[in-house]
């Protein structure tokens, strides 16, 4: 399953702004003839932001908004959800093995353990006959890098009323090689044969290169009977499987060319088989599946070519009915084709969305032409879909990994009045002089403890907070458990977090790139049913540096030349996309990346004066309540920039500012190791780990091993450029100072 762009917070102060200098932190400079001063605070008094127009949203409302279908129900880690055949009840699988039933009746809160597999399961299926046979299949790992490391196991529940399945009748029917991508989902076709879709079992490129292979069960969908056994097998192959009688084929692939099908469905009118297919540099695509069917990995990517020097599949690539590039879609869910009638309106459409970046779309296809005629999105949402459920009345679910809630669609309400969003940064209301990038009266200055490394970017960051509105100090606590995970700070609604990026172009002269908007809104609730949203915007600098233009959704990347005393260079810039500022500002980390207790324990220049900004902000009354504890006594990260603090907390403190938001629980990185500093390193998960996502051509590789850098993955992975690079979005130079850095911190572990 399942990056890094930006920090985004910031308060400013009419008038100091005009003496900001620009450097990393871009704090407020003491005029040159006066030496700043430490006081105990950096602004006297608070004023009042009330020029907001950073209101509403660019562009038009979502016609949906996504509802709690069934309001008692919550899993953990939910990874499926699928009917019971013959009755009104679902069955949900968690990842780490415990499989639930729970009655249709969305009033009925009281679910049921069926089976604890005691591993990770990916995917659960109950035989079309299930009230006659009892019969449940289990897509699991026993162990990962194995050639039979992932399975499908037939359970039985012989009693159906009482719903209890039986672990020691477990019947192995299948197994493959585990990996990086292990795919799982599991559909019965309307001809009674079990489907699988596999994955291609490497973490990243194809690294087996086994997409075009036929010789073996990856990178495939898998279509096999299992009311016969045949041949040995605790299965039968369909004599019509399209490569029964090619030398060399496994008999039980239907399709193949697949990175990783992440959830394939049938359409319950016609039979025909969708799959989304999560991408891997730059595209998410949707598949109508065809018997036979050579979908392109890895030598395409979608329609893209990717390795096109690999040998190639014996039939023809096919395409497509649809992409996103990674400025909409990061981790595509694949869904169903919508029959409910509920939504009348959806009828016939294929409903879809992203794990990532929560948003929802659909899609209609006219099977006689064989195109597609209606694609829109429908609804953007705070969820991490992991997967989608259908009942036999065709009604559709969206399953949300984080909360572990069950949602659908509904209409959205009215809009309000809508008033236009600003299209200048001028027209925020945040600047004073935007020429001068002087903060309109009531914004506060910030900066950070660790930085987030934005490819050589300075940064200037303001906090913008509507009226007398007070932070609520370290009240935003979910998800949990999350080991580790230290609370974040609630900001009233309207609060906007303001960014400038600028390049230095050559030797004294710094370019605005870009200033970033991070734009709160409280929209009642509690944390569990997301009770705020946070959305990105990016506001593009002119030449002329008078005023910056919002940029459009899809993002842009444009290139600069950097003049040096040694010379010039080319350097690519990428202005993010709406949906990629949602990848890292989750609610799992807090949404505002940067503005929390650990970042902010910080001195400031306040224009001359040195303080504390927790200090000051508390000084100021934006808090709700007292600090906790004196400002030195509470938590703080190390500047990894300061040769003067350890090693140990430097590299940590790097690797929490660049990684975390991904690296921790329920982050939405793929691997299963967390980077957050509030953690002792033995319990991160790294140490001498074997990766998930591949090896990347290092000799017996781990995430991390100590006292040897160059087999450390953590430590590769950010030399690297394009194909396996971290941070994977919004970098496209090396931190060659941050390389050193966790290299030397790497050799000085013992082994």
């Amino acid at each position: 399953m399942r990056t890094i762009l930006w920090i985004a917070a910031i308060f400013g102060l009419a008038g100091i702004a005009s003496s900001f200098a620009l450097r990393t932190n871009a704090e407020a400079t003491a005029p040159e003839d006066k030496q700043p001063v430490h006081k105990a605070f950096g602004i006297e008094k608070r004023e009042l932001w009330t020029t907001s127009k950073v209101k509403g949203s660019p562009e038009p409302p979502d016609p949906y908004a996504i509802a709690k279908a069934y309001p008692n129900q919550k899993f953990t880690e939910p990874l499926e959800l699928t009917p019971v055949p013959g009755k009104k009840a679902w069955v949900t699988a968690e990842r780490y093995g415990k499989i639930f039933t729970f009655d249709g009746d969305f009033t009925k809160g009281d679910k049921k353990l069926v089976l604890d597999v005691g591993r990770v399961v990916y995917g659960v299926v109950l035989h079309p006959k299930f009230q006659e046979n009892g019969f449940i299949y289990v897509s699991s790992i026993t162990e990962m890098d194995k050639p039979d490391g992932s399975r499908i196991s037939r359970f039985e529940v012989k009693d159906r009323s009482v719903m209890t399945a039986d672990l020691k009748s477990e019947k192995v029917i299948l197994t493959w090689p585990s990996g990086g991508h292990n795919g799982g989902c599991l559909r019965f076709g309307p001809e009674g044969f079990l489907y699988l879709s596999t994955g291609d079992g490497s973490g990243i490129a194809d690294g087996r290169e086994t997409g075009q292979d036929l010789s073996d069960l990856l990178g495939s969908i898998i279509r096999i009977d299992v009311d016969k056994e045949e041949d040995g097998k605790a299965y039968r192959i369909p004599p019509d499987n399209p490569f029964v009688n090619m030398k060399g084929a496994r008999g039980e692939v239907y399709a193949y060319g697949i990175r990783q099908c992440w959830k394939i469905s049938f359409d319950s009118a016609t039979g025909d088989l969708w799959a989304g297919e999560v991408g891997q540099d730059l595209w998410e695509s949707v598949y109508k599946i065809e018997k036979g069917g050579n979908y392109g990995w890895s030598v395409m990517e979608g329609n893209h070519p990717f390795r096109p020097e690999r040998k190639k599949g014996p039939t023809p690539i096919l395409k497509p009915l649809i992409e996103h590039n990674h400025s909409e879609f990061r981790s595509l869910t694949g869904g169903f084709i919508y029959h409910g009638k509920r939504l009348p309106e959806l009828r016939g459409a294929y409903i879809y969305g992203d794990y990532d970046t929560g948003r929802v779309w659909m899609l209609r296809y006219d099977t006689q032409n064989k195109k597609v005629i209606e694609h829109r999105e429908l609804a953007k949402t705070n969820l991490r879909i992991v997967a989608w459920g259908q009942d036999a009345d065709g009604e559709v679910y969206a399953v949300d990994f984080v909360s572990g809630g069950i949602f659908h669609l509904v209409p959205a309400p009215p809009a309000a009045n809508a008033t236009a969003f600003p299209r200048k940064l001028s027209e925020t209301g945040l600047f004073a002089d935007t020429a001068k990038l002087t903060p309109a009266k009531g914004l506060i200055p910030y900066s950070v403890n660790a930085e987030l490394w934005s490819d050589g970017a300075t940064k200037e960051r303001f906090m913008a907070i509507p009226g007398d509105g007070k932070i609520e100090y370290e009240t935003v606590t979910y998800p949990q458990p999350s080991p580790g995970s230290v609370p974040g700070w609630r900001f009233p609604d309207g609060t906007v977090m303001v960014k400038t990026f600028s390049l230095e172009t050559e030797p004294g002269k710094h370019h605005r790139l870009e200033t970033r908007l991070l734009v709160g809104k409280i929209v009642g609730g509690t944390e569990e049913y997301g009770d705020q949203v946070w959305s990105g915007y990016t506001y593009i600098w002119n030449d002329a540096q008078t005023d910056a233009e919002l940029a459009d959704l899809k993002g842009v990347d444009r290139e600069f030349t950097i003049k040096t005393a040694t010379g010039e260079r080319k350097q690519n810039w990428h202005f993010p996309s709406r949906a990629e500022c949602n990848m890292c500002h989750t609610v799992t980390g807090k949404y505002t990346l940067g503005v929390n207790t650990a970042q902010m324990n910080k001195d400031h220049n306040y224009g001359g004066i040195i303080a504390n900004q927790l200090a000051t902000l508390e000084h100021l009354e934006v808090f709700d309540r007292k600090l906790p504890a004196p400002v030195e006594k509470l938590g703080k990260l190390a500047d990894y920039r300061d040769t003067k603090a350890s090693l140990d907390d430097r590299a940590r403190a790097y690797l929490h500012a660049n990684c975390s938001h991904c690296h921790r629980k329920w982050g939405g990185g793929n691997a299963e190791f967390q980077l957050i500093s509030s953690l002792p390193l033995k319990e991160l998960g790294v140490i001498d780990v074997k990766p998930g996502q591949g090896t990347f051509d290092l000799k017996d590789p781990r995430i991390l091993v100590p006292g040897e850098p160059e087999r450390s993955l953590i430590h590769h992975r950010m030399t690297r450029l394009g194909l396996g690079r971290m941070p994977h979005i919004a970098s496209t130079v090396v931190d060659e100072d941050a390389v050193k850095l966790i290299g030397d911190w790497i050799k000085a572990m013992p082994k």
